[in-house]
């Protein structure tokens, strides 16, 4: 269809309009590629700025978003994610009915800072494996992880191909190093210049950070990840119980009934 330059509707949002409609209609289907800008100038009969203010506010409304060097695509539904136990990325993405990958930005021995340190119970200054992955949903970027491991440990499981073997499954599948429990931290956070560039998204963009250390037998730490998830593509889901309330209802503090 064209825009009609007649109407009293601006162009950019008749276009807008049309879009959101084959969004909402499934025709443009989740995860789908938007045509480019020259098909949509062609399809619409309208200029170059026209069509790009209409994507502006599809952008601006959440049903689309610009992946650097990719192109334009529909927004896919967010990955809601079970925290009601200890997983890892490849179990929840399995979970979720999503095909996970990895890309290894890098693997070094690193000196354990004051933060490390604290985790994974070394004194500061002492040798651990740091590991970078981006961790992918269907080739799509969603989470960048932070890995540190005691250096024993660490040279062993750098050994292995990370882009195929996720960590979780190398500690308790080879080096016999079982999983048993971890401590979570959640914090909202923008996005820095390497989380951003990692993720593909804008610096500042909304990010999950989620801070565990895993244990092993006696408690003892042995993986200590900061795991910074894209916040427009993960939700986390669980469900608590409540125990019995401690304040009976006497010690509750009064109020006094207003009149008039």
């Amino acid at each position: 269809m064209n825009a009609n330059p007649q109407s009293a509707i601006p162009l950019y949002y008749q276009v807008e309009h049309d879009l959101a409609s084959l969004i909402a209609d499934g025709t443009l289907a989740p995860g789908s590629q938007l045509p480019s800008e020259e098909v949509l100038v062609q399809k619409y009969g309208v200029s170059r700025t026209t069509v790009r203010k209409a994507v502006q506010e599809l952008e601006r409304l959440g049903l689309i978003e610009i992946r650097r060097g990719r192109g334009t695509f529909v927004r896919s539904e967010k990955i809601t994610q079970e925290f009601t136990e200890l997983t890892g990325f490849v179990e929840d993405m399995v979970a979720a009915g999503r095909r996970p990958s990895a890309k290894v930005l890098g693997k070094a021995t690193v000196e354990a800072d004051e933060g490390v340190a604290r985790q994974l119970r070394v004194p500061i200054g002492t040798e651990v494996m740091r590991i970078r992955r981006v961790r992918m949903a269907d080739e799509e970027p969603v989470s960048l992880d932070e890995t540190y491991l005691p250096i024993d440990l660490g040279r062993k499981v750098v050994e292995n191909d990370l882009e195929v073997y996720p960590i979780f499954s190398l500690l308790e599948g080879k080096d016999d190093t079982p999983l048993l429990e971890a401590d979570y931290r959640l914090e909202a956070v923008s996005a820095g210049p390497p989380v951003a560039e990692a993720l593909g998204v804008e610096v500042k963009a909304p990010i999950l950070l989620i801070e565990r250390t895993s244990y092993s037998l006696d408690r003892r730490p042995v993986d200590y990840e900061k795991l910074f998830y894209r916040g427009d593509k993960i939700r986390l889901s669980t469900r608590l119980r409540r125990s019995r309330s401690p304040l009976p209802l006497e010690a509750l503090p009064r109020t006094t009934p207003k009149h008039g």
